[in-house]
């Protein structure tokens, strides 16, 4: 394992396999051919960065973006999608609202529309909205949703066949917990053999590896160190799994002493 030591600067969600593989797709979506589908399709587990690429992509793009709740009805839904083209209060029937939200998205026709936790509008039986939306307007639409997302899609011919391409998250690899940590752990060098231990612990998801680098800027502020390594760091590495009674008074302990 390398013990070569990164020095943390500021850096860019870019930098993420994860981000710059779904702005391929994204962009695949909106350089297509006429005779092609709109739909694309990122599915992984919780904590890979899904978000984060969506979230990125809206702000290069200009996409619309909604989250899709878990009470949702299909009015809500829409709704969502009007309030984020800038309709202040959208009001009508469904139908009046999809045919608006479909008037607004076809007049930039390569705006994306990015759909998050789409998994839920299939288990509410909700996904034909997008397939209407799509389809209408033609403008690419992003789907994000969990590993199970191509399964549950597949059970909706009509959606499943007009999917252009699909994306499979990875999990966050070296260089990827190096990009986090410029970014999470400003000011500070960490080296690579304490950034892979975090990594792995953290099943290579970015989501517990950001958790872990916030709480390293913060135990590198109360030490005064300006460099961490697997020697001197001794600190909690964040795993996803609940602490043992009594672990996290000695963590607790652990942090005062650092302090002192």
């Amino acid at each position: 394992m390398s013990e070569t030591v990164e020095k943390v600067k500021p850096g860019s969600l870019a930098l993420l396999k994860n981000v710059a593989g779904f702005m391929i797709l994204v962009k695949k979506l909106q350089e297509r051919g006429p005779h092609l589908p709109n739909l694309g399709v990122m599915y992984g587990p919780s904590g890979y960065g899904k978000t984060y690429a969506s979230i990125y992509a809206q702000n290069k793009t200009r996409a619309v973006r909604v989250e899709v709740g878990e009470s949702w009805a299909r009015k809500n839904f829409v709704r969502a999608i009007l309030l984020e083209c800038g309709v202040a209060d959208p009001r009508g029937s469904t139908a009046d609202l999809v045919a608006q939200a479909i008037g607004i998205l076809g007049d930039e026709p390569s705006r994306p529309l990015i759909v998050d936790e789409a998994d839920k509008l299939v288990d509410k039986g909700l996904i034909e909205t997008v397939r209407e939306i799509s389809e209408a307007s033609q403008v690419p639409v992003l789907m994000i949703g969990e590993e199970a997302l191509p399964d549950k899609l597949a059970r909706v011919e009509r959606v499943h066949n007009r999917v252009l391409d699909w994306y499979p998250a990875e999990p966050c690899d070296l260089q990827d917990a190096k990009a986090l940590a410029r970014i999470f752990l400003p000011g500070v060098e960490i080296a690579d053999d304490l950034l892979e231990t975090v990594r792995l612990k953290g099943g290579g998801r970015a989501r517990r590896i950001v958790v872990t680098l916030s709480g390293m800027a913060d135990w590198a502020r109360n030490a005064g160190a300006g460099s961490l390594d697997s020697k001197s760091y001794s600190g909690g590495i964040f795993t996803g799994e609940a602490p043992k009674r009594g672990a996290r008074v000695a963590s607790l302990d652990k942090l005062g002493r650092a302090g002192k």
